[in-house]
């Protein structure tokens, strides 16, 4: 079975933000950063190489195929900043309804720039999907 090539490592989340070359890309990116470590109640971790991620969480398929991969966490793509969403969409329609311009994939959010979508809506998607984790992986956060 291949292995995943993306994996969490000690790259520095500061170094790779400060490379971005779009300044508003970021500025948005340090804003989700903000968001998701509100929220999380965690600090974030470097995934390969172009993806900040917090939390993780340990799965196992019908198949076999088993891993770890980040709770959620977010990438500066350069068509759009992606927030990852790991237990996908159809729980959330309603507030992807609120959310402001985006588009989705199976547990991707695409988003232009950050004052399309309503943060706050945004942050309450993020809320929701750890709950979702929880329940379905028994990822927890840190208390306090």
């Amino acid at each position: 079975m291949a292995e995943l090539k993306t994996k969490r490592n000690d790259s520095s989340v500061e170094a790779f933000l400060d490379g971005i070359p779009d300044e508003r890309k970021r500025r948005d990116s340090r804003a989700i950063l903000e968001l998701m470590k509100r929220v999380t109640g965690l600090e974030p971790e470097m995934w390969g190489d172009g993806i900040v991620g917090f939390g993780s969480y340990h799965y196992r398929y019908k198949s076999g195929r088993e891993g770890d991969w980040l709770v959620t966490g977010f990438s500066p793509r350069k068509q759009s900043l992606t927030v990852y969403i790991m237990p996908g969409f159809d729980r959330f329609q309603e507030l992807l309804g609120r959310l402001g311009e985006h588009k989705t994939s199976v547990s991707c959010l695409y988003i232009n720039k950050l004052e399309d979508v309503d943060t706050h809506v945004l942050e309450e998607l993020i809320e929701r999907s750890l709950k979702v984790m929880d329940e379905l992986y028994g990822w927890r956060r840190p208390p306090g």
